[in-house]
């Protein structure tokens, strides 16, 4: 993995395939190249290790003509960052050229094949064994066959995941790409055609898109585009509309965009409530559940699949689940469920969140599921992502494009879906109207609240300067804010690479404790709540063998300052809303220890924003 985009039209493709490396840098990479071919067949193929500035600097001192391209940037994952691993890659003749996301789980086996038939390979991926496989398919095709002939002959020999781009001197005028697995849509202009991983990278271009299934191929030319299955039988695909605007990847003013995003936390909880609170009833509208309230009466188990940041946010849910509902629940890390799922039954509600929409091991968990016939649910912030399409249920976070890679305001927005999800299982048993409008009508009170902790953030940022040659951390906290805590280390580690672990508060005294000497800081999420007394008691322990602290308390709380060393306010609000409000601090904090030591903030190393490979 992890970008692809792709171009055949009337105007040249290397500005359009460039600024779509641009707009793809968000995913993370460490190599980026291109292949464009001209109308006479002449290929013009430039790789580079680094950022795409450097790319465009090789291009501007040898400049590539032709109508017709791929691009990729890449994130290693078989050989080192290199520039002979850098994706376009080639086939022995320099004529077929392929950018390949995903893994090719038999690579070594085919590799060693083609090796013994004569073919020369120059890199150490997986990926370039499917420029050869193409270069042995156009042979047996022979004259009378097309390069996506001869791209669906190569992809019977391949086990794994893929989403591709291929073009070849040998073919002008042909873009051909396939999807197993791995995300790829076509971009609809006029008289001009796109593909990509990532709407982001065609929102300049054009908003009518296609989304490519797995197992489904698309030849695309200057005059049209079609679509096939593995079979190669034509498949009718709708044209959608891709919401936003080009404003909407732009930082606009911020130094990065993870500040933008957090900053844009009142508006994302405004967007995620929008039109789904039913005060009269004190329950939720929530449009894929009511369609299947009478299956869901009958949940008696929830199952929270996800990763990273969703997955703590999936923690949250299940405290409001087994609160409000009265539902057992547990949260599962996708890639596990995979492996070892619990058992399941119809009974169980399998709930993937995702982000991105294209979590490769939040997918397959469900697929899993539905393996088991058991009710999927969906919880995704892109639309038409693979995960929304997979499961039998979804609901749409409407945060918009989050470019930083650490994620901020999509957690804030997981959150207000899952309260709300919450309610209406909880009003589906036997929440109270009353206590179902309590927690309506607060949520609808914390786009202001977050307005006030956002407007205390110059008072973050000094804290966070005092903290910020550190090298290591504890995130500290309770019952609902534990997975806040969790959240905040993370946070802080992705983007600062401070070393920081959350724990459960109680849980200090079993190990984690044995670290805290003079000057250790722990930051400890104290908001008054039904635990607050307990959390005092894990900052006194923390103080009283030297240790250093930060506490996240409620307005007007003066008890906390007269023990931590610093604090950073929220307003009060209900407990099972609070780590919408309490995670805010921690992401500013994050952000300001990492723009202190100068860290690519929205780029972190070796991360990807969608990770799209198991």
């Amino acid at each position: 993995m992890c970008g692809i985009i792709s171009y055949i039209g009337k105007r040249e493709a290397l500005p359009i395939l460039l600024d779509g490396l641009y707009r793809l840098e968000y995913r993370g990479y460490d190599s980026a190249g291109v292949a464009v071919v001209n109308h006479d067949g002449n290929v013009g193929h430039i790789r580079t290790t680094g950022r795409v500035d450097e790319l465009a600097s090789l291009l501007a001192e040898h400049p590539i003509q032709g109508s017709f391209g791929i691009a990729h940037t890449r994130w290693a994952t078989h050989g080192a960052p290199s520039v002979a691993n850098a994706h376009p890659h080639a086939d022995c003749k320099n004529s077929v050229f392929v950018a390949h996301n995903g893994i090719i789980e038999n690579y070594a086996h085919l590799r060693a094949a083609l090796e013994r038939e004569g073919h020369k390979f120059a890199s150490e991926t997986d990926s370039e064994v499917l420029a050869h496989l193409i270069e042995r398919a156009l042979v047996l095709v022979g004259s009378a066959g097309t390069l996506d002939d001869a791209v669906s002959e190569a992809l019977r020999h391949v086990q794994g995941t893929y989403g591709i781009a291929v073009v070849s001197s040998r073919h002008p005028e042909k873009l051909v790409v396939a999807r197993r697995s791995s995300p790829l849509l076509l971009g609809i202009g006029d008289g001009e055609f796109f593909a990509a991983s990532d709407s982001s990278a065609l929102l300049r271009h054009t908003r009518r898109i296609v989304y490519l299934d797995d197992n489904e191929l698309a030849v695309l030319t200057p005059k049209g585009y079609e679509v096939r299955n593995i079979r190669r039988k034509p498949v009718t695909k709708q044209v959608e509309l891709l919401t936003g605007s080009p404003a909407d990847i732009e930082k606009n003013g911020h130094d990065h965009f993870m500040e933008k995003e957090i900053h844009e936390a009142p508006e994302v909880l405004r967007n995620a409530i929008r039109g789904r609170v039913l005060h009269a009833e004190g329950t939720a509208k929530l449009s894929a559940l009511d369609a299947s309230v009478e299956k869901l009466s009958q949940i008696n188990h929830i199952i929270f699949l996800s990763q990273g940041t969703s997955y703590y946010a999936g923690l949250v849910g299940k405290y409001m689940i087994e609160e409000l509902a009265g539902i057992p629940a547990e949260v599962v890390y996708a890639s596990e469920f995979r492996y070892a799922p619990p058992p399941l039954n119809e009974q169980t509600l399998v709930v993937a969140i995702s982000q991105s929409g294209e979590t490769a091991d939040t997918l397959e968990a469900i697929r899993e599921a539905k393996r088991h016939h058991v009710p999927t649910l969906a919880i995704v912030n892109v639309v038409g992502s693979s995960i929304a399409r997979e499961a039998g249920m979804g609901i749409y976070n409407y945060a918009g494009p989050e470019i930083g890679v650490a994620s901020t305001k999509a957690f804030i927005s997981q959150l207000a879906v899952l309260s709300l999800v919450a309610v209406w299982f909880g009003r589906q048993r036997n929440l109270s109207v009353s206590r179902g409008r309590e927690i309506l009508e607060e949520l609808q009170q914390l786009p202001h609240k977050a307005e006030k902790v956002l407007s205390m953030a110059s008072r973050i940022h000094t804290l966070a300067d005092g903290y910020a040659s550190h090298e290591h951390f504890f995130f500290l906290g309770r019952k609902y804010n534990w997975p806040v805590a969790l959240e905040g280390a993370l946070k802080l580690k992705e983007i600062s690479y401070a070393h920081a672990e959350g724990y459960a508060s109680g849980e200090m005294k079993h190990g984690p404790i044995a670290l805290i000497t003079s000057g250790f800081p722990s930051v400890v999420l104290a908001p008054s709540d039904s635990v607050y007394e307990k959390s005092v008691s894990t900052i006194h322990e923390l103080k009283a063998r030297g240790g250093k602290v930060l506490a996240v308390a409620t307005e007007g709380n003066t008890e906390i300052a007269k023990i931590a060393d610093d604090v950073a306010h929220i307003p009060q609000t209900l407990e099972i809303l609070s780590p919408i409000l309490t995670v805010i601090p921690l992401q500013l904090f994050a952000y300001f220890i990492a723009k202190k030591r100068g860290c690519d903030i929205d780029k972190p190393r070796n991360l990807a924003k969608s990770v799209t490979v198991e």
